[in-house]
């Protein structure tokens, strides 16, 4: 009777769980109404055999306990695991869809086991913030062990940087302003959104007011001047903004080609001692 009202419960979860697929377009909200059902559905079947054996486990109360504790004691990563997992539930971590790094794996988690998360890993032979293909799973427990980087938590932006060198006979104060005219045409939408949800983490951190509008600066030495540009870029398109930014500086360069232009690394010879070669021999006696 237990086996046949569990396997109902079980079959009524699948059957929802498709029909959420089906109708929640939402991918974010689907997994949520999946994970839901999944933990009523188990919810269910446990209290359907505590309620029907109840009587009977009253009895076992010590050998239960016993027994749990050497269980805990074996599995005590299991154990650490699920903690974990509920550290994770409840204690705001992350949550699928966020991008972070769990014992040195970065990637963006696609799920939230009991016992495992599940990465879709980024970085390692890629470059550039983009996923390689592989699925890796961190045991929970991490969340005990190791640091837990969260990309796309409260502030879901990093800092990023580019360098652009210039040659010294350049017009430098035009190309300080085309780089932040170009700066501003590429990454000013982010810094208007990062504006509204940094005033956030102002009022629920102790953290300082940070500039979030692009920053040019100038280092000047012997071979070139070099402009780095400091900009807040969305943590899941750093690399198509770094391109996008190169794209534009190098297009407003090539306009005004005739004051302002790339350096590049080249060695020029100024001047050369004047040798003389005599190729007569000297006679033999």
């Amino acid at each position: 009777m237990v086996a046949a009202a569990a396997v109902v419960v079980l079959v009524v979860a699948r059957l929802l769980r498709r029909a959420v697929s089906q109708q929640i377009a939402d991918s974010r909200n689907r997994y949520r109404v999946r994970k839901l059902i999944s933990f009523i559905g188990y919810t269910i079947v446990a209290l359907i055999v505590v309620t029907v054996y109840s009587d009977r486990l009253g009895g076992l109360t010590v050998a239960f306990g016993v027994a749990g504790a050497g269980i805990a004691f074996a599995l005590q990563e299991v154990v650490a695991s699920v903690a974990g997992w509920l550290a994770i539930s409840f204690g705001d971590f992350y949550k699928p869809g966020d991008r972070v790094s769990l014992g040195g794996i970065t990637g963006d988690v696609i799920d939230i086991g009991t016992l495992r998360t599940t990465l879709m890993e980024l970085g390692q032979w890629v470059d550039g913030d983009l996923y390689n293909g592989r699925i890796v799973r961190v045991a929970n427990s991490f969340v005990f062990k190791d640091p837990v980087f969260n990309y796309s938590a409260d502030f879901p932006f990093l800092w990023d940087e580019i360098r652009v060198p210039v040659r010294l006979d350049a017009d430098l104060a035009l190309a300080r302003a085309l780089i932040e005219r170009a700066s501003n045409d590429v990454v000013g939408e982010y810094t208007r959104g990062a504006v509204e949800r940094w005033s956030h983490m102002v009022k629920k951190y102790l953290i300082e007011d940070a500039r979030l509008e692009p920053m040019v600066t100038l280092v000047a030495d012997e071979n070139w001047a070099t402009f780095t540009v400091r900009y807040v870029v969305d943590c899941k398109r750093r690399r198509v903004t770094k391109d996008q930014l190169f794209t534009r500086v190098l297009a407003l360069f090539d306009e005004h080609k005739a004051q302002v232009a790339l350096a590049c690394a080249g060695f020029e010879v100024v001047s050369a001692p004047r040798l003389t070669v005599d190729l007569q021999r000297s006679s033999v006696a």
